[in-house]
């Protein structure tokens, strides 16, 4: 017997980090930690039946990935006693908006936790195992950079008195310091496009959010270009460095092509299609953002990079498959007596598929990393 869950997440950012939170629910027959979920609707995606549990068991909404993290295994009690096997289908829900009042608000009681605390709390082994492997590493974002050797010498309590040392190596550039800020800018342009497409009254702020997100790409990307230029010793060759920030950097070009294409023609309901393509762009930039700092050590971290560029890839797949249905419907819905609108939707599911193409490049980039240094 199959069921489906949602696992609601969230990112905190604060001055030195950006860390994933998960959000559990309490069971109403004994109370422990578990997350929203609940049978498969007949005619209902399995996803957006996800996003319903959550609604209603948590109080949450925002855009989920058709594709599933996963799945594990429990033993539910029936009402007839038996204690049958249930297989759950587990899809991430970024979190962007907790409602003050729900269905099962009375029943029911939410917390957020850190990922070691959400997996620490349920009793489902596979599920705990899932939640690890949401997120096995934290990010440093944009507004904290640390050099190498600042790195070291703060971790080896080492003091300034070592700093004449430093300066006495070669230019290596902070790569990695400017990956994870792009990364981290890419993952905040995806939030802001996903409220874009859920509509409502803020749409033109988040349009703004968007636009000004890719102009921090754009000086980000400009610094890549010019460090390039002027450093003596690069982490890896210089043409995997560039391609590796352009293929980021064209993932949110596209975010911002399409807020500017929604802008311009005035756009303000968007097909289930497009809102689940953006739920994969969202995981999409934050699997990117926990594979950026892994490249500090392409060695020890290639399985779990090649574990994220699989899932991006396998994302890819899946949005192809989206754009596909999608076109489909819109021509049948607006091919003959409404041709204009048909050419506009056609535009912006361009752009999200391109969106989503983007990241698939950086996977591929990711790999040829990993294929290199490991």
């Amino acid at each position: 017997m199959r069921q489906i869950a949602a696992l609601p997440y969230r990112t905190d950012d604060s001055a030195a980090d950006t860390s994933v939170r998960i959000l559990l629910v309490t069971s109403r027959g004994t109370g422990r930690w578990v997350i929203p979920k609940g049978n498969a609707m007949s005619g209902v995606a399995p996803h957006l039946a996800a996003s319903q549990e959550a609604e209603e068991e948590a109080g949450v909404q925002g855009p989920v990935c058709p594709t599933p993290l996963g799945s594990y295994r429990y033993r539910k009690r029936r009402g007839s006693g038996a204690s049958l096997m249930m297989d759950v289908d587990v899809f991430p829900l970024a979190v962007t908006r907790e409602l003050d009042s729900w269905k099962e608000q009375s029943q029911r009681e939410r917390r957020w936790f850190t990922l070691a605390e959400a997996a620490d709390a349920v009793e489902e082994p596979d599920l705990r195992d899932l939640i690890r492997s949401f997120g096995a590493s934290e990010f440093k974002a944009a507004t904290q950079r640390t050099g190498m050797f600042g790195a070291v010498a703060e971790k080896s309590r080492l003091g300034p008195m070592f700093a004449w040392f430093q300066r006495l190596l070669p230019r290596t550039g902070n790569f990695f310091e400017l990956f994870e800020a792009h990364s981290t800018t890419v993952m905040a342009g995806a939030d802001a496009l996903a409220r874009v497409l859920e509509g409502g009254p803020a749409r033109e702020e988040h349009i703004r959010e968007v636009i000004e997100r890719e102009h921090d790409a754009d000086n980000i990307i400009r610094e890549v270009l010019q460090t390039v230029r002027k450093t003596f010793l690069t982490p890896f060759d210089r043409g995997a460095i560039t391609s590796l920030i352009g293929a980021l950097d064209d993932s949110i070009d596209e975010m911002q092509a399409t807020v500017n294409a929604i802008s311009l023609y005035e756009v303000e309901s968007f097909a289930p299609e497009m809102k689940d393509m953006a739920g994969i762009v969202v995981d999409a930039a934050r699997l990117t953002a926990e594979a950026m700092p892994l490249l500090r050590n392409v060695a020890q971290n290639s399985a779990r990079l090649h574990e994220l560029t699989e899932r991006l890839v396998r994302m890819e797949g899946h949005a192809d498959e989206i754009h596909a249905a999608g076109l489909k419907r819109i021509f049948k819905e607006y091919g003959d007596g409404d041709t204009l609108r048909f050419v506009v939707e056609r535009e912006i599911f361009k752009h999200l598929e391109r969106i989503v193409d983007s990241f698939e490049d950086v996977a591929n980039e990711i790999d040829g990393i990993v294929i290199d240094h490991a």
